[in-house]
């Protein structure tokens, strides 16, 4: 393609961008849904587009039409997801015009994300974090360009995002690693109503000057050729020496903020006639002027783009919608493990503890899965981890698999959305349960929702493992539990193991699982340092062993003589909590029925609600503070479920409600349950 038809080729995507915002905004009330157009970005976009290669993955924003254009996805396409309808090829429906996902041999891959105000930024850098391990270590499995170059990595983001904290974790990180990407930051001055004076004291291209070794440049975002002949330069740099840009495009806004927050209620005419002047669309039109374009040419493109997007907005209106049947669909996708297989009684005499049935898991499936990669904070080759839960696995793997990450949860926990996008099997840690929450954003926004929204196109295969639990006057930022927040994240597991056998089970079926699995690890049971959990030591299963989640099991079963004569009860719980109940079920002999659940998402209720239909009398025992917990919860639903069976009000005991864990060992006692305070419980229960 020549320099000309280049330009007609992009003028041709602004003239069809032009009608289809014209169109939005003629039938808003055809147009419900909340949508922001590309108008004023079109030229920066179209000509990133133009340069990308199926190998390549770019992450577009809420305002890239434009680029989709560019990439080949047709008006009808993108008017599919503006209406929300069934065919909408990235969300089926699901999510807002411009928010894609799409895997194909012919375009770039697109991962589902959020709505990009700076949350997409890890996992795209994941993404470049992922390819730069294939090539480097994989390269059987990386993709390269159909003219044999190396593919890069394109996060697009407007430039009131730059200000998100998370930004900056995703910076760090491609510097450090020298990770092949490109940071396309689209600066029209505004965040909704709040203007670039009164938000920032720096713009991108002066902020990635912190970043040593981000190699910068600033383009008018409204001038093609400009943009044209910069990403050609910086792209060719990108696949041949594999580090990160940044590049900011100064664009003006011509559109509303999105169809629902409209330009007219904050901006003054001034301004909006002073970005007019920058509208891309006429500038190219008059360059194509001047290199001998004709007018009736021009005006020929300009034509049909009007008629294909007014006949692809009445075909996409009459498309149907999607059926209300389907709106459970795609949450997670089907796991390979259903069944419990493989060796749990072994001919082992010695038992391990449950630190090293996680280690010793992890490293079997390291040995089996070149694909799998572990990092976080302190886990490589110096300390192998705050509780030597990854001793010597960065020496026997190497510090390419096993590795260190700054202080960044978010990235940690984020950047797992990326590597699994590019066939990678991560396995993250984050140090204690109490310092999850910067990284709860990218877990609740970006990791949970990703299968869903793709219609399964990205589920998100991640391994998370969180040490939780107080013991021994750990204090309050080493002793949370954390399963209630967790629970109320649709789209990820949650798995509780309380014993070593369990813990190298639920570790390879959590890891083979191709959805988000977090695993939540008590610290106070990984020696069995507790009085009274001795028994969480166990025989090393075999290598084959797998417990498919949402499994519980019998801990401790009632005798049946008791159960016959109503004289019993059951205690669900999980972690600790199994070493409470078998030692308070001690002075009740065969009268105390111990269910340990093992994983609290998914759920085994079958087991649960038999059990407690068989003994009519139960208590739910967790450690975590008791109100509006996920305990509470499922005695909620053990009462509606089992009813008529019930014998007794379902009982709960769980920590008293204190915001944190005290650290004196004698105020930890006083707020957290115990043997005692149980055995108190079941006795009055035990009584109805």
């Amino acid at each position: 393609m020549n320099g000309q038809e280049l330009l007609v080729k992009a003028y041709r995507h602004m003239c069809q961008a032009k009608h289809m915002a014209a169109t939005y905004e003629q039938h808003r009330n055809i147009c419900k849904y909340v949508h922001s157009t590309s108008r004023g970005h079109e030229a920066v976009q179209l000509a990133i587009s133009y340069l990308l290669d199926p190998a390549d993955y770019v992450s577009p924003y809420y305002r890239d039409e434009s680029l989709l254009l560019g990439l080949g996805f047709s008006p009808y396409e993108l008017m599919l997801q503006l209406l929300a309808k069934a065919a909408d090829p990235f969300t089926g429906g699901r999510a807002y015009y411009s928010h894609p996902g799409y895997r194909g041999d012919d375009k770039p891959t697109i991962i589902q994300q959020s709505s990009a105000t700076g949350m997409q930024v890890i996992p795209t850098t994941g993404i470049a974090q992922g390819i730069q391990y294939l090539e480097k270590h994989l390269s059987e499995k990386l993709n390269i360009t159909s003219n044999g170059k190396m593919p890069l990595v394109v996060c697009s983001l407007g430039d009131a995002s730059v200000t998100e904290g998370e930004v900056s974790e995703a910076f760090q990180f491609a510097v450090l690693k020298k990770l092949p990407i490109l940071y396309l930051v689209q600066d029209n001055r505004w965040g909704i109503s709040v203007s670039a004076d009164e938000s920032r004291v720096m713009d991108a291209y002066e902020y990635a000057a912190g970043f040593p070794g981000m190699s910068r440049a600033r383009v008018d975002g409204s001038d093609f050729e400009a943009c044209y002949q910069l990403f050609q330069e910086v792209t060719e740099s990108i696949r041949r020496e594999r580090s990160p840009w940044l590049i900011q495009a100064n664009v003006p806004l011509l559109g509303h903020h999105t169809s629902g927050v409209r330009k007219e209620f904050y901006r003054t005419e001034e301004d909006l006639k002073m970005h007019a002047l920058r509208d891309p669309g006429p500038l190219l039109r008059e360059r194509l002027l001047a290199a001998g374009v004709s007018m009736d040419e021009l005006a020929d493109i300009d034509k049909a783009a009007e008629q294909e997007v007014r006949l692809a907005f009445q075909q996409a209106v009459e498309a149907a919608d999607p059926d209300p049947a389907t709106v459970q669909s795609h949450v997670f996708v089907p796991t390979t493990v259903t069944v419990e297989t493989g060796q749990r009684e072994t001919t082992k005499a010695e038992k391990i503890n449950m630190v090293d049935a996680a280690l010793f898991a992890i490293r079997e499936i390291m040995e089996e899965f070149p694909e799998a990669v572990l990092y976080g904070q302190d886990v490589g080759r110096r300390l192998g981890g705050v509780f030597r839960e990854a001793a010597t696995l960065a020496e026997q793997f190497g510090d390419h698999r096993v590795f260190n990450t700054a202080i960044q949860e978010a990235y940690i926990i984020g950047s797992t959305s990326g590597m699994s996008a590019v066939g990678l099997k991560p396995i993250v840690e984050v140090q204690f349960a109490d310092y999850i929450y910067p990284g709860l954003n990218q877990l609740v926004s970006e990791i949970s929702k990703s299968s869903y929204l793709s219609c399964g196109k990205f589920p998100v295969q991640t391994l998370i493992r969180v040490p939780v639990g107080a013991y021994g006057g750990g204090g309050p930022y080493h002793s949370g539990s954390i399963e209630s927040t967790l629970l109320s994240i649709k789209g990820i597991k949650v798995v509780y193991p309380s014993n070593a056998a369990d813990m190298k089970g639920l570790m390879k079926a959590a890891f083979l699982d191709p959805n988000p699995v977090v695993m939540l690890e008590h610290k106070g049971l990984y020696w069995s340092k507790v009085p009274g959990t001795e028994s969480a030591k166990q025989p090393e299963p075999g290598a084959d062993y797998r417990i498919p989640l949402g499994k519980a099991r019998i801990a401790l079963p009632a005798f049946k003589q008791a159960v016959m004569q109503g004289d019993s009860c059951c205690i669900i719980t999980y972690g600790m909590g199994v070493y409470w109940a078998k030692a308070a079920a001690m002075h009740f002999p065969g009268q105390v029925e111990v269910v340990d659940l093992r994983c609290l998402f998914p759920l085994d209720e079958e087991l649960v609600f038999d059990t407690v239909k068989q003994h009519g009398k139960c208590l739910v025992l967790t450690e975590e503070q008791q109100h509006n917990s996920f305990a509470e919860a499922l005695a909620g639903r053990i009462s509606k479920a089992c009813f008529q069976w019930l014998d007794a009000p379902v009982d709960v005991m769980g920590a008293l409600n204190l915001p944190a864990v005290p650290m004196n060992a004698a105020l930890e006692a006083a707020m957290l349950p115990s043997a005692d305070k149980l055995r108190g419980r079941i006795g009055q229960l035990l009584s109805y």
